[in-house]
């Protein structure tokens, strides 16, 4: 990246083009997406690809952190939450608003990214595995401050709370990619929570 700005300045927006890297991840896949679909996508050659973003890995990494910090911020939002349930009504209903965007690919780049894939793709497939046992992990660590705060009873298992918040939003992302409309999606969250742990 360093030298790319002490040389000669690039011909392209290279936030524009991850933004439709991004799009382009998120409905085909890694492995479904082809460095020709992408470099078509970004407006840029493979040349200029490898020079700003690396390899095709590193560009879905880089897809993914966008994608994080964009579509699916309602993750980080849903954390700040006062109280544990509210931290899962947000993320769910977060989750089925994120899924079903109008103007965008259906489902979650970070659930169906590298599903179905063969080896080629294993650096994927572990990429997403880890960004979801992050995802799941920070639920974790919000519901075990809520039982030392009394926000969640003493004995309630905070890594299985925080495995059951994610599980029924990783099913509403596929629930998404195969049609369901937001609306359906909020009623499952809604259902989902009937059996939140009384305090």
């Amino acid at each position: 990246m360093e030298q790319a700005q002490l040389g000669r300045p690039r011909g392209f927006d290279a936030d524009d083009a991850l933004e439709k890297a991004m799009l382009v991840f998120w409905q085909q896949g890694f492995e479904g997406a082809s460095l020709t679909e992408l470099t078509h996508a970004m407006g840029i050659s493979r040349k200029s690809l490898y020079a700003a973003f690396g390899n095709k890995e590193e560009l879905f990494r880089q897809a993914l952190q966008r994608y994080t910090n964009g579509p699916a911020s309602y993750v980080a939002r849903a954390l700040q939450a006062s109280t544990a349930r509210e931290v899962a009504e947000l993320f769910l209903a977060g989750a089925a608003q994120a899924t079903t965007m109008p103007d965008s690919p259906a489902g979650c780049l970070g659930v169906q990214g590298a599903l179905a894939t063969g080896d080629a793709a294993a650096a994927a497939r572990n990429i997403l595995a880890g960004w979801r046992a992050d995802g799941q992990e920070l639920l974790s660590e919000r519901f075990r401050r809520a039982v030392a705060e009394g926000d969640l009873p003493a004995a309630a298992d905070p890594d299985l709370i925080a495995r059951f918040v994610m599980t029924t939003g990783n099913g509403i992302a596929v629930q998404a990619a195969t049609g369901a409309t937001c609306q359906q999606l909020q009623a499952v969250a809604d259902l989902a929570l009937r059996h939140w742990p009384p305090v």
